[in-house]
């Protein structure tokens, strides 16, 4: 729900306004149905609105409650801002609106920065003291909200995309060789607060940064979920977690139903997503929008799943719609999908969730969505390879089996001048590895994936995909609580039915054993995955546009070689490197980064 920015001054000087501006129109797509600005002293905010909660003009944003004496942006929902509203309202406080963002200007009045602790949902917020010129960021437990930070000596900017940052100018376009270490290594994944561009940085999840007039800054990580086996939930049997994980998922599915415009679902088939579907067709409702899509074959890859998503649509009586996309319409949506990337991402899926957006987007404003899932409940084939490996090798165990190549593969990719002296990436992971409060190594391993991997990945990938049309995803499987009791869940029960064994068994108490029971799918998109016809000529002429060579990431004869046999290299986990490579360079002429 909506696009945020703004720009705080440490020199003395007012915010440029028309740098503000350009940012708050390049978020027009966040927020389709409101403009506004606000600037006082050193503080300018900026905020474009798509109307989820409280429809009416009492909602509008940047708020500002002068018996407070706050102002603020608010992107995403805070699911249980009703219940908060009410304790507040106890507690001797007045509301002009209906809305979620008042409900968190009136929550950090009352508990300050702790009132993170108490919000249920997924949001970005800025607020400003008017009295002391103090600003608060923050961001949800779990990163699925984003927000965007560049910053020099004399001031601060933030969005809530990387590219309304550029539109305002002064930002450091030089590539970041850490994070281009990490996308070569993680399959594109850059872990917070690093962004491939050195100017520009990301306020990790579950923090909230505190700024002084003067520029100074304390960060406060407000959440750390552990992965080990807790007392509370000793004794236990397998039945015991499969009716918790269900009855938490369906808390999780009703609060995403907080929304006073109509909320659907994207339907892929699978598990996940069927799940919802079913759990909202317990909760009594009717009429359930529900969205799929797929695409032409190509060889022997199939490109859609229409058959599980058309069986779990009639069992639950959906309003269901189906979007079969030509391959020849796949190159040309590669440009619109690059442009709404905040930071490239390399996954197939990209192009389908933006396609798939465009058409939702004409139907409803929100939708529930089930990313997240195979990170949270050890859905991947990977994770029964780390069930035996003893806790002290946990970190070697994960940079074999999911980094995408070694440091030593790096050398002959990238020119010498971009790759750091070191595999800076196994020690990112070596040090969370090492970190308390993961049990087994494949609780660490849990850990990273939920924290780091996925919301730089999957969970990145809905918001800006969706967000580009006006859309708003909601993702229960990141409900925190139900992350915590995944996460405390003993792993045998998560590996077991070849992986997400808990909650497929939650599955069989709810939807039709042929979902439960079928093979796991992905969400492919063939014409890129198999690299020929329109696609890869505009590969060939990305990789070979003048800029890709002045720019010279990587060295000109691996881009040769890649180029003359697109389908022979592939990555460790199977990906196309070329395709990893050219959407690199793609998303950085798309961006106009020379």
């Amino acid at each position: 729900m909506c696009g945020l920015c703004g720009e705080i001054r440490f020199d003395g000087g007012r915010p440029d306004i028309a740098a503000l501006e350009r940012m708050t129109d390049r978020l027009a797509p966040r927020g389709p149905d409101g403009r506004g600005l606000w600037s006082q002293g050193p503080v300018a905010l900026g905020h474009r609105r798509l109307k989820i909660i409280d429809l009416s003009d009492s909602g509008a944003q940047p708020m500002a409650d002068p018996r407070a004496g706050l102002a603020g942006v608010f992107n995403g929902c805070v699911y249980n801002y009703r219940e908060l509203r009410d304790e507040l309202h106890a507690l001797g406080h007045r509301f002009f609106s209906q809305s979620d963002t008042e409900v968190v200007l009136k929550a950090y009045q009352e508990w300050g920065t702790d009132c993170v602790e108490r919000f249920h949902g997924m949001f970005a917020f800025v607020i400003v003291e008017q009295d002391t010129g103090r600003v608060v960021l923050a961001r949800d437990r779990l990163g699925v909200k984003p927000l965007y930070l560049s910053g020099t000596t004399e001031r601060l900017r933030f969005a809530s995309s990387l590219p309304a940052l550029l539109a305002a100018g002064g930002v450091d376009t030089s590539l970041d060789p850490v994070a281009l270490h990490q996308y070569l290594s993680w399959h594109a994944t850059v872990a917070a607060p690093h962004t491939v561009l050195k100017g520009v940085r990301k306020l990790p999840p579950a923090t909230v940064r505190v700024v002084e007039p003067d520029g100074t800054h304390r960060d406060h990580r407000y959440w750390h979920p552990v992965h080990t086996r807790r007392p509370e939930y000793a004794g236990l049997g397998a039945d015991d977690w499969t009716d918790a994980v269900l009855g938490a998922l369906r808390t999780a599915v009703r609060r995403r139903m907080v929304a006073d415009v109509p909320v659907g679902v994207l339907l892929s088939g699978g598990l996940d997503s069927s799940l919802i579907v079913a759990l909202l067709a317990g909760e009594g409702q009717r009429d359930l929008a529900t969205f799929s899509v797929g695409f032409e074959s190509e060889g022997d890859e199939e490109g859609d799943e229409f058959h599980y998503s058309d069986l779990v649509a009639r069992h639950f009586d959906t309003r269901h719609h189906q979007l079969m996309v030509p391959s020849d319409r796949v190159a040309g949506a590669l440009d619109g999908a690059v442009r709404a990337m905040s930071e490239p991402m390399m996954s197939h899926d990209v192009v389908a969730f933006h396609l798939l957006s465009e058409q939702v987007a004409k139907e409803v404003r929100v939708v529930q969505s089930g990313q997240g899932a195979d990170e949270v409940f050890a859905g991947y084939d990977w994770y029964a390879r780390m069930a035996d490996v003893p806790r002290p090798r946990a970190a070697e165990a994960y940079i074999d089996t999911y980094f995408d190549r070694s440091h030593a593969d790096l050398a002959a990719m990238v020119h010498p001048d971009l790759l750091p002296g070191r595999d800076i990436s196994a020690e990112f992971v070596r040090a969370h590895m090492a970190t308390e409060g993961a049990e087994t190594a494949l609780d660490a391993d849990l850990r990273l994936d939920t924290l780091v991997m996925m919301v730089d990945d999957p969970v990145k990938r809905v918001d800006n995909m969706t967000m580009d049309w006006g859309l708003e995803a909601r993702v229960p499987f990141l409900d925190h609580e139900l992350v915590e009791l995944a996460a405390a869940c003993p792993p045998e029960l998560k590996l077991a039915d070849g992986g997400k064994g808990v909650l497929k068994a939650a599955g069989r108490k709810v939807l039709p054993r042929q979902v439960v029971d079928r093979p796991k799918g992905y969400f492919p998109v063939p014409a890129i995955k198999h690299m020929a016809g329109p696609v890869l000529q505009r590969v060939r002429e990305t990789l070979t546009a003048p800029e890709a060579r002045a720019r010279g990431v990587f060295r000109e004869e691996y881009v040769a070689e890649l180029l003359a046999a697109p389908n022979a290299h592939r990555t460790r986990r199977g990906a196309n490197t070329l395709w990893q490579i050219a959407l690199l360079e793609t998303w950085l002429q798309t961006h106009g980064i020379r």
